[in-house]
């Protein structure tokens, strides 16, 4: 029996809100879901209906240029759409389809524009209000076989995602449980924010394995072993997460970075390798530090990468990450602030205290 979980989670939203999962149109097939669960013959049509869930995540996928996240030969959106529908049409009970509209695809093309756009935009509003959507998603990948990796990355998003709709719902305010200002949290926007949200969250099991190795890795490479933390932020600390554009592992490198940094990515992909794949990010680290004299812009860069960060910096005129946050792509704003503060509530060390790379 697949178990399908979107009950229990509209039931736990407040229908008040206007963030609420019935108000998303990706989330009304999580609506009726839970009214057909009850009726004979649902779990025969249940992986039809997470297909169209994956067909969903491989359209955003293949529009924004990624690679699809199962392990199959490439295909354009065209044949993924036909393909779902067909299947839908063969297999899908009377009873489903009166209840169940199988997306058109200009339903369909829409969300995955809006899925890149909301990732890359540099809005905060428009990154709060794909939490519907992506709660929606993240439920049916939970029940896909063989997909934890990409669930535990959309898991990651949800969280900045969150944090997005807290620093739109109140701007400027300090975070209930921050402490006194940390020395250099002065130049990282939402640092307060997300110390507040890193200090509830607990340790993840994976941490008393991975942790020393990882640290030890770092420490081999001249970096601060404390920033081995930022594979928490990156994967929880999985090293199968998978990112819909290709990115793997615990400190999700993409395909072309890793092997500019000598991993092979391919039977085995080195990526998932533990201390192979800490090593080549501290390196990486170590070279995006070198080139912008700071960590939060050398994290800004891993992240949105240094180009990005390089022409913003010279068309702002700015010197830190404060001077070009705003600049930078959502999820960026999201992820510094979020590295950083998961570093302080992990080791003790402040965003200030970090000390360069060893030479």
């Amino acid at each position: 029996m697949i178990k399908i979980d979107a009950k229990d989670y509209v039931k736990s939203c407040n229908p008040a809100d206007p963030l609420h999962p019935s108000r998303a149109p990706l989330a009304r097939p999580a609506r009726r879901l839970t009214k057909l669960a009850r009726r004979p013959g649902f779990a025969q049509v249940a992986a039809v209906m997470r297909l169209r869930w994956t067909i969903w995540l491989a359209g955003g996928v293949l529009a924004s240029g990624g690679e699809p996240p199962a392990p199959t030969p490439a295909a354009n959106t065209d044949d993924l759409y036909k393909l779902g529908q067909q299947l839908f049409d063969q297999y899908a009970p009377p009873e489903v389809k009166e209840q169940f509209e199988f997306p058109t695809k200009e339903q369909w093309d829409d969300f995955a524009a809006r899925l890149q756009h909301a990732l890359d935009n540099n809005s905060l509003e428009e990154l709060a209000r794909f939490e519907p959507e992506a709660r929606a998603a993240l439920v049916a990948l939970r029940s896909l076989p063989g997909y934890e990796g990409y669930a535990d990355w959309l898991e990651l998003r949800i969280d900045d995602i969150e944090a997005a709709r807290q620093a739109v719902a109140a701007p400027g305010a300090p975070a209930p449980t921050q402490p006194p200002a940390r020395r250099g949290a002065a130049a990282i926007p939402l640092y307060g924010l997300w110390l507040g949200r890193e200090q509830a969250r607990p340790v993840p099991a994976r941490a008393a394995d991975l942790m020393p190795r990882l640290r030890g890795a770092f420490a081999a490479e001249g970096v601060p072993p404390e920033l081995a933390w930022l594979a928490e932020a990156e994967s929880s600390l999985n090293p199968s997460a998978r990112s819909p554009a290709g990115a793997a592992g615990l400190f999700q490198l993409m395909p072309a970075t890793a092997r500019a940094l000598g991993l092979g990515t391919f039977l085995p992909d080195e990526r998932t390798d533990p201390e192979k794949s800490a090593r080549a990010t501290g390196r990486y680290l170590r070279t995006l530090y070198e080139r912008f004299g700071s960590w939060p812009l050398a994290l800004a860069a891993y992240n949105a990468g240094e180009g990005r960060v390089s022409r913003e910096l010279a068309s702002r005129r700015a010197s830190d990450f404060a001077g070009v946050a705003s600049a930078l792509p959502a999820q960026t704003r999201m992820y510094v602030p979020k590295v950083c503060a998961l570093v302080e509530v992990r080791t003790g060390v402040a965003p200030g205290d970090l000390p360069p790379p060893r030479a």
